[in-house]
């Protein structure tokens, strides 16, 4: 772990950060004994930005067809039903 005043973190910025990215910790102590630690902010996962959101009921009307003998049952399987 590294432990920095703010001074010397303005002086050595990008090799604190370049630590960081190496999974390093570093914190940054204040005059008044605040304690500041530096962190990798994950990235937010991607966005398509063409997409409209999540499907709402109804909205694939008329795509599907279910037969007429859907709910009756198979030829294979009568014998079991019987």
């Amino acid at each position: 772990m590294t432990l920095v005043t703010i001074h010397e973190a303005q002086s050595r910025l990008p090799q604190l950060l370049a630590a960081v990215a190496h999974g390093e910790s570093v914190s940054i102590v204040a005059e008044d004994g605040k304690l500041f630690h530096l962190a990798i902010q994950a990235t937010p996962p991607f966005v398509n930005p063409d997409w409209t959101g999540y499907p709402k009921a109804g909205c694939c009307e008329g795509l599907f067809v279910v037969p007429d003998d859907f709910k009756e049952p198979l030829e294979e399987l009568r014998e079991y039903m019987e």
